[in-house]
């Protein structure tokens, strides 16, 4: 379980301080599958980051079981989430120098593993990337690229999925295929998968859907 308590980022202070997201204190049950709406600027990814411990809080804690992530060194912070957090962003961030297989266990190698054969196989399959392994992420659509960016992110076998905008460049249809995919593999492999999204008609898919306007987090939506 993700327990959230009194979180909150500030950045600046006194006059010009802007308050990214306001104290939120939440729980997410493991396995849960919650969207975060809000428009741009609102502090959805403000809110993700701080989940994933790519950001300090101003105030508050995030505990994932008996593991507080943000009161962890940097050191045990990077391997906590290398071993337990999947992150997938808008822009893809694969390295355009590598090809998709390789941009897949980049994870992997920085923590000194190599990727299990048969799970590599059905995470591929399901992904529909079989046949592009060897392409380079200029060889690629935006769709493939970003099932290329979901495949490095389950690769590690994380128990927490976080998405950030995943469908933000895609058209309509890569957006469908994506957003299935990503409830689909994380409700086959028992992974938590927490996204944030403008779009509405992406978050009525999901079971949970939290709010958040001016950095504040209101109740779930139902």
């Amino acid at each position: 379980m993700i327990e959230i308590k009194n979180l909150s980022k500030q950045y600046g202070s006194g006059q010009t301080a802007v308050k990214a997201l306001k104290p939120v204190s939440l729980k997410i049950e493991d396995g849960e599958q919650v969207a975060v709406i809000g428009a741009s600027g609102s502090g959805k990814s403000t809110f993700l980051h701080l989940l994933g411990g790519l950001e300090t809080p101003t105030t508050g804690s995030v505990l994932y079981g008996d593991f507080n992530l943000t009161g962890a060194k940097e050191t045990a912070q990077s391997d906590f989430r290398l071993r337990n957090i999947g992150f997938v962003f808008q822009s893809y961030n694969l390295l355009p120098e590598l090809t998709a297989y390789e941009n897949m266990i980049f994870p992997l190698l920085m923590d000194r593993r190599q990727p299990e054969k048969a799970y590599l196989e059905e995470v591929v399959s399901r992904l529909g990337l079989s046949d592009r392994l060897d392409h380079l992420p200029g060889q690629l659509s935006g769709g493939q690229q970003q099932r290329v960016a979901l495949a490095r992110a389950l690769l590690c076998r994380p128990k927490v999925l976080l998405c950030d905008e995943p469908t933000g460049n895609l058209d309509s249809k890569n957006t469908a295929t994506v957003t299935a995919l990503l409830s689909q593999t994380a409700k086959d492999y028992g992974v938590t998968l927490i996204t944030v999204t403008h779009n509405p008609s992406i978050s009525k898919q999901y079971p949970r859907i939290l709010s958040i306007e001016d950095g504040e987090i209101g109740g779930d939506v139902a």
